[in-house]
């Protein structure tokens, strides 16, 4: 497999370390935090298609990425960088800055 980091161009698997599902953390200061925390971490979806994941260029750039994974075939179908993916979902919610 190999990802086509926005920075450095196309790379091996090799140099990347994988970090998990790129959800959004829930809120701490939220009143329901201790049920949304638990829901985080222990009620994820399995998905069998498209999934968006944390994965970080640690052999290269240093760089946050947010990998679009089909896990069916393990085919990426996109790569953007985790802070511009930060920013679309702020603007989203209306709470970018």
């Amino acid at each position: 497999m190999r990802i086509n980091c926005p920075h450095c161009g196309e790379r091996s698997l090799d140099e990347f370390s994988y970090l998990g599902d790129a959800v959004v953390r829930p809120d701490l200061a939220s009143p329901n935090a201790q049920e949304a925390f638990y829901v985080y971490g222990y009620e994820r979806a399995n998905v069998a298609g498209p999934m968006q994941e944390l994965w970080y260029h640690a052999a290269g750039c240093h760089a946050w990425l947010v990998v679009t994974r089909d896990t069916r075939t393990h085919e990426i179908l996109d790569v953007k960088s985790a802070q511009g993916v930060a920013l679309e979902r702020q603007k989203a919610a209306g709470t970018a800055q």
